[in-house]
């Protein structure tokens, strides 16, 4: 009896140390059948990929791996870009000096935005001066890719004749920028320039905006080829720097009411003059955002100076932008 069960054990311990065999079998089947599909189908990859690269080339046969010819195919597609890049640096040297900032859409590239956008700063009773100016506004936008406005405020007295002949004007030239919630003071134009770069930020994607007085000439050419030679700094600020004086004395033409603020109290840190200076991109869209939080002092120019002496900004002292300075290649003068 006792022989009987312990065959019968050992016969049932036997069977089912079968089952675990057969189960890691039938595994390392499926697992060398899944293995040997994909390696097929990998296989079957590559050869279409030669096969390709040999009716591309024109060649019979391919003496190259499939990462290197993943890579030409990259490359080659590089290339085409680079190509579509050529051809706009091509035209944009036949056209003057319109921005050639891309945007890629399946393949193809357009251009997106100005090189530049101007605010004129104008005030109220100075038609004449504007009108002298858009003799060359229209000429600007149309062939060289650079957008001017004239920018003013409202009235004190809001909806005055003041008001009601700009509105007049404007419906003539549809050349103004209208600064609803400014009112139009000389003591509040460093709040009017910042307006200008934070609106003119908004609606423009420039590379380029300038503050310019409606009392200077400017020569487009010479602006259009300085500002190409910046293209390559994404904060620059540009413009005829100077110190200048800071005056304490209530009376004075020029007071600093914030005069203890600088320094030795005799002169201001080191910012363009305000006749004429421009900022690129990155900089106007910083005034844009912190418009409410940007200190103004006396004078537009030593405000916009303040703003970027805390950033890394590519400060350029332009000679060609010194307004009082009329010579040679000159960019600006007074008129």
């Amino acid at each position: 009896m006792q022989s009987r069960g312990s065959s019968s054990r050992l016969s049932t311990m036997a069977y089912r140390s079968r089952i675990p065999t057969l189960l890691i079998s039938m595994f390392a089947i499926f697992a060398s059948v899944y293995v040997a599909g994909r390696l097929w189908q990998d296989a079957e990859n590559r050869v279409y990929l030669i096969r390709e690269l040999d009716r591309i080339t024109g060649q019979g046969q391919s003496a190259i791996s499939v990462d290197d010819t993943l890579k030409i195919i990259a490359c080659r597609e590089q290339h085409k870009k680079l190509d579509s890049l050529e051809m706009e640096l091509a035209a944009a040297r036949q056209e003057g000096f319109a921005s050639k900032r891309l945007t890629e859409t399946n393949g193809t590239y357009t251009r997106r935005g100005p090189l530049l956008v101007i605010g004129i700063i104008t005030r109220f009773g100075r038609q004449n001066n504007r009108d002298a100016i858009r003799a060359v506004l229209k000429k600007m936008e149309d062939n060289k890719g650079i957008v001017a406005r004239f920018v003013i405020g409202r009235s004190a007295n809001r909806g005055d004749t003041l008001d009601t002949d700009i509105h007049r004007e404007n419906r003539k030239t549809n050349d103004f920028l209208i600064l609803d919630n400014h009112v139009e003071t000389n003591e509040e134009l460093p709040k009017k320039a910042k307006l200008f770069f934070a609106l003119a930020a908004d609606k423009w994607e420039a590379e380029f905006y300038a503050k310019v007085n409606d009392d200077v000439y400017v020569n487009i050419d010479a602006l259009g080829a300085t500002l190409a030679t910046h293209l390559d700094k994404p904060r620059v600020y540009i413009g005829c720097m100077k110190s200048g004086e800071v005056f304490s004395e209530p009376k004075h033409k020029w007071y600093e009411p914030e005069w203890w603020k600088f320094g030795d109290k005799k002169s201001y840190f080191r910012h363009a003059s305000g006749e004429m200076y421009v900022i690129s991109r990155a900089l106007a869209k910083f005034i844009s955002i912190n418009r409410s939080i940007l200190r103004t002092y006396a004078h537009d120019d030593v405000s916009a100076g303040s703003w970027f002496i805390g950033l890394d900004v590519k400060h350029v002292d332009e000679g060609k932008f010194c307004c009082s300075s009329w010579s040679s290649g000159a960019i600006c003068a007074g008129v």
